[in-house]
C-alpha cells in the first residue's frame, strides 16, 4: 500500500541551492511502458534522488485508480495525482484524460502543490492544461517535446484526409504550448530541427533523455549463437515488418534468431508474418520483461536491430549501446545521432529490406577485433547520455541558470 505522503526532502546545506519543488506533468507515464514514459519516470526519480520534492501529474492506470498518494517509481518515493483516465480502445493499452477537463484538474493539483517550476512531458492533454493553468500564476514552465504527431494517427481510425486536418491542428497547438514556457526541449539535435521547422519556432534545446550505463553488463566477448535483439512497443512506426523481412534474406547458415522485447498492437500480425516467412521458431516474442532479463536479453545479442522512423531519440538504442551492441538502425529522425555509420554499426535506408539485410550481414559475419571495435565504438558513444548530466541541466532550466557545459 503506497504511504500517504513521500518523506521529506533533506535540506540543503549553507552553500548549496535550496531543493525544488518540481511539478512534472505527463501524458504517459507507468504502467504505460514506452520511451517517453520511461524517460519521464527517470528523470522524476532522478529529480527525488537528488533532494527535491517530486510531484507527478499522470492518468490512472483504469478510470477507478485515480487519486493522490505516494508511489515508488524507480526506486525512489514521489507523490502521483493520477487523474481519472479512460482507454482509448483503438490502441492496445492508451489510458486518457478528458480533454476539457485538463485545465480543471490542473488548477487542483497547482493549488495543493504550489510548484517552483512545472515541466510537461508533452503538449496534448495534461501538459497543455497544466501549461495554460501555471502561466496564469506566473510559475516557470519547461516543456519536453517526446512527441511526433504523425504517430497518433494511426489509432485515430478516422479518414485520412480528416487525419490531415487533426495533424495541422495538432501541430498548431504545440505551438501555442510551447510558445507559453521557459524553454521547449527534446532529446537530440536532430529532433530539436524536426520541431523548429515543423512549428516555426527557435531555440528548442536538445537535452538527452539520458540513462545510466551502471545499470548495463557489456560483454565484449564472443557470441556462442547469432541473436539479433529488438526493443520497443510493436506498433507500425517501428517497422518491425522491415526487420523480418531482412532477417528472411539472411544466409540460412548464419542461422540467425530474433528476440522481440515489447507489448503492442501489431503483435498478432507480425507472428502471422513471421510464419509467413518462414521463421517458425527462430523469432521470440518475449513481451514485456522486467529490468534484470532485459539486462541479460542485451548481454547475450550479437546486435540490436532498429527499423523505427519515428524516434526523437531511442532509450532502447542508447540502451544496447550501453550493453556494448553494434546496432544497425534506420537512417531516419534520430536514430543517426546515435548510430555512425561503420563505426558503432551500420545505417540502411528507411524501408529497404535488402539494405538492411546486407547491414544485418555485415555485422553477423565481421572479424572478431572488427566487432570489438563497434561494441567499444558503442560504449564510447554513449557517455555523452548519462543520466545525471542530463538532471544537472534540467536542474539549471527550472532555475533559470547557465546550462552546464
Amino acid at each position: 500500500m503506497p504511504s500517504e505522503t513521500p518523506e521529506d526532502p533533506p535540506a540543503a546545506k549553507p552553500d548549496e541551492p535550496r531543493p525544488l519543488t518540481v511539478l512534472i506533468g505527463a501524458d504517459t507515464f507507468s504502467p504505460h511502458v514506452n520511451g517517453a514514459a520511461r524517460f519521464a519516470e527517470r528523470l522524476a526519480a532522478g529529480l527525488v534522488a537528488r533532494g527535491h520534492d517530486v510531484h507527478v501529474v499522470a492518468p490512472s492506470a483504469t478510470h477507478w485508480t485515480r487519486g493522490t498518494a505516494v508511489e515508488v517509481i524507480e526506486g525512489q518515493p514521489m507523490t502521483m495525482h493520477r487523474l481519472p483516465s479512460w482507454r482509448w480502445y483503438p490502441h492496445d493499452w492508451i489510458t486518457f484524460v478528458l480533454p476539457w477537463m485538463s485545465k480543471h484538474h490542473a488548477r487542483r493539483v497547482l493549488e495543493t502543490v504550489r510548484p517552483d517550476v512545472v515541466h510537461i512531458q508533452s503538449h496534448i492533454v495534461i501538459g497543455r492544461g497544466l501549461a495554460r493553468e501555471a502561466r496564469k500564476r506566473g510559475i516557470p514552465i519547461i516543456a519536453t517535446n517526446h512527441v511526433m504527431a504523425e504517430n497518433i494517427l494511426d489509432f485515430t481510425t478516422l479518414p485520412r484526409a480528416l487525419n490531415q486536418v487533426i495533424l495541422e491542428l495538432a501541430w498548431a497547438d504545440a505551438r501555442r504550448t510551447f510558445g507559453m514556457t521557459r524553454a521547449v526541449t527534446t532529446p537530440t539535435r536532430n529532433a530539436a530541427d524536426f520541431l523548429e521547422s515543423t512549428i516555426d519556432i527557435t531555440g528548442v534545446i536538445p537535452i538527452s533523455c539520458g540513462i545510466d550505463r551502471a545499470n548495463y553488463q557489456p560483454d565484449l566477448g564472443p557470441r556462442d549463437a547469432n541473436r539479433i535483439l529488438f526493443v520497443g512497443r510493436l506498433t507500425t512506426e517501428k517497422h518491425i515488418d522491415v526487420l523480418l523481412k531482412a532477417v528472411a534474406l539472411l544466409d540460412p547458415a548464419l542461422d540467425v534468431h530474433v528476440d522481440l522485447v515489447g507489448g503492442g498492437d501489431q503483435r498478432k500480425n507480425l507472428e502471422t508474418l513471421a510464419r509467413s516467412l518462414g521463421l517458425d521458431g527462430r523469432v521470440t516474442f518475449q513481451g514485456n520483461v522486467g529490468e534484470e532479463e532485459l539486462r541479460t536479453l542485451y548481454s547475450r545479442a550479437s546486435l540490436f536491430a532498429i527499423a523505427s522512423v519515428a524516434e526523437l531519440q531511442s532509450i532502447a538504442t542508447m540502451e544496447a549501446m550501453a550493453s556494448g551492441l553494434p546496432i544497425v538502425a534506420a537512417d531516419a529522425v534520430a536514430l543517426p545521432h546515435l548510430v555512425h555509420d561503420g563505426e558503432n554499426g551500420y545505417l540502411f535506408e528507411p524501408g529497404n529490406v535488402e539494405e538492411m539485410a546486407a547491414r544485418l550481414t555485415d555485422v553477423l559475419t565481421a572479424a572478431p577485433e572488427e566487432r570489438r571495435r563497434m561494441q567499444q565504438a558503442s560504449l564510447d558513444g554513449v557517455v555523452i547520455h548519462d543520466i545525471n548530466r542530463t538532471l544537472e541541466t534540467f536542474e539549471a532550466l527550472y532555475r533559470d541558470e547557465p546550462l552546464p557545459l
